[in-house]
């Protein structure tokens, strides 16, 4: 009997096993498959925006919007089991991505990044709560009924459901009713890095990467504040087996960077240079899809005076890793969890912080 194709989490023994029917469907022509992660188009164009004059930026960024490609998120999922929206003024936006060239990457279906950003009633700030892809969550039944209905990590979600069997999740498990959908294609990232001239980046504890083969070997990352362009902070925030928390460490890093790019996007040098500006918001958009419902117009227009120091990152509450059978997974802490999301549900600002400290 012949084997159906099969999805491997290379950082566990699981196998996800797929029937051509629950298969990717083929890339179209011409389009390169997107995913991976950062608050980019909402809050990375808003630069163009807040410096370069809303009118004028604004008949621009409708013509980048145009050239975003759509995915339906919300396909499929049921309305009744959707969580009541609460906060009628704050939105809820899920931001979703993997990185197809990563070298660890085999399969295409996994998502690496999850994250859930909150933006208040104001759009005066935003906080960005990442849940490890490992985290071990109740995963609803698949459209088609074949897989689901139990727990595993949650990246399983898009592996067997899809964008929309993640929405299912993440609201299942958070309680949060999700607003909007973005995926990023962190492949595309070191052309949004280059395209802003390199960014600054403040390296907490030296390392060795332990998969980017250069020349002279492999990326030595030193101690202290250095430029880095777009190979170097991919593999930057790509890195994760060189630490002893794993995960948790290349979280942080992503995080940083989003803040570096954020700056960088902001900053007098990329808004006064027409052609950097230029390559800076195409290769945003090449690299980014989002919901049908999603516009970045508007959402830039709300979001013109963010800046990295209004945006507070969160990590999902956890009592740190452990086994499920033969998994590694990472344990949630369950009771400060539903705190963090009741908060959220509510826009309740300062419990948010809070539980960021």
């Amino acid at each position: 009997m012949p084997r159906h194709p099969q999805v491997v989490d290379h950082d566990s023994t699981h196998i996800f096993e797929m029937t051509p029917e629950d298969a990717p469907s083929p890339k179209k022509p011409g389009k390169r498959r997107r995913t991976r992660r950062v608050l980019l188009i909402c809050l990375l164009v808003v630069a163009l925006l807040s410096g370069g004059g809303l009118l004028a930026g604004g008949l621009y960024l409708r013509s980048v919007e145009g050239s975003i490609e759509r995915v339906d998120a919300f396909e499929g999922v049921p309305e009744a089991s959707r969580p009541e929206k609460v906060a009628s003024d704050a939105k809820n936006m899920l931001i979703l991505g993997s990185d197809t060239r990563d070298p660890e990457n085999t399969s295409g279906s996994r998502t690496d990044t999850i994250i859930l950003a909150h933006l208040p009633k104001g759009r005066e700030s935003a906080q960005l709560i990442s849940i490890p892809r490992d985290t071990w969550v109740y995963i609803p039944k698949s459209s088609n009924g074949r897989y689901g209905d139990r727990e595993a990590k949650i990246n399983a979600a898009f592996a067997w459901g899809g964008i929309p069997l993640m929405v299912q999740t993440v609201e299942k498990y958070t309680g949060v009713r999700i607003d909007n959908v973005a995926i990023v294609d962190f492949s595309g990232f070191q052309q949004i890095v280059d395209a802003l001239g390199g960014v600054e980046i403040t390296v907490e504890k030296g390392f060795t990467s332990t998969h980017s083969l250069l020349p002279g070997g492999r990326r030595e990352f030193p101690k202290g504040k250095q430029t880095m362009d777009g190979a170097m902070a991919l593999d930057y925030a790509r890195e994760r087996y060189a630490f002893a928390d794993g995960d948790f460490t290349r979280i942080k890093h992503q995080q940083q960077v989003i803040k570096a790019i954020l700056d960088k996007a902001a900053s007098g040098g990329t808004l006064a240079n027409p052609g950097r500006l230029n390559s800076f918001l195409r290769a945003t958009a090449d690299a980014v899809s989002v919901d049908e419902t999603f516009s970045i117009f508007d959402s830039a227009t709300e979001l013109r005076h963010m800046r990295s120091g209004n945006l507070t990152f969160i990590t999902n509450p956890t009592t740190g890793t452990g086994r499920k059978g033969s998994e590694s997974v990472v344990l949630d802490d369950p009771e400060q969890a539903k705190a963090l999301y009741d908060a959220v549900r509510r826009d309740a600002v300062p419990e948010i912080l809070a539980a960021a400290k």
